[in-house]
């Protein structure tokens, strides 16, 4: 398998302790990163929110009609640079974290769908941010059914070929969709 990535992908590689080769193993993708994002969302601990415009307006349409089908939903995570990934990664294994497990929770610099600004980590009210319990959740049931008319797809949902923990929140809008 040819494995051709960029020089700020292979640093970020580097400097985690990730081989390329265990990453083109597992038919990972590398993304860029958005070069025009704008705020969608502020959390409530005043974060902001950024995704590419494409997606952004996507995400108002889909949060509009979720609110008025009675389904509340905010962003738990958006765009993320590889530099933050990277952070991410580097924080877990400070914390004596295995690479491996890491690398099931979270992509590896450069191939994370949040560098497109495309992907949004979704909560609702009813369950902790980022825990399989969304999946539980009228949240989750609404964006099963409805989500796609917005062109947003669950990325990794159970058994996934990218080899990632089953992520019920984590959503992409697609392009064209």
């Amino acid at each position: 398998m040819s494995m051709r990535y960029g020089p700020r992908t292979l640093a970020a590689l580097a400097r985690a302790g990730i081989l390329p080769e265990a990453v083109a193993g597992r038919g990972l993708r590398e993304y860029e990163e958005a070069s025009e994002l704008e705020p969608v969302e502020t959390g409530a601990d005043g974060r902001v929110y950024l995704l590419a415009p494409h997606a952004a307006q996507a995400w108002r349409a889909l949060s509009a009609a979720a609110a008025a089908d009675g389904v509340r939903l905010y962003i738990v995570s958006a765009f993320r640079s590889v530099d933050r990934q990277l952070e991410l990664i580097e924080r877990k294994l400070a914390r004596g974290d295995a690479l491996s497990d890491i690398l099931s929770v979270i992509a590896p610099p450069g191939f994370s769908e949040h560098h497109t600004g495309r992907a949004v980590d979704v909560g609702c009210p009813e369950a902790a941010p980022l825990e399989r319990e969304f999946d539980r959740t009228p949240a989750f049931r609404w964006l099963r059914s409805r989500a796609g008319e917005f062109g947003f797809l669950l990325s990794y949902p159970e058994g996934n070929p990218q080899g990632y923990q089953y992520e019920p929140w984590h959503w992409c809008h697609r392009v064209g969709s």
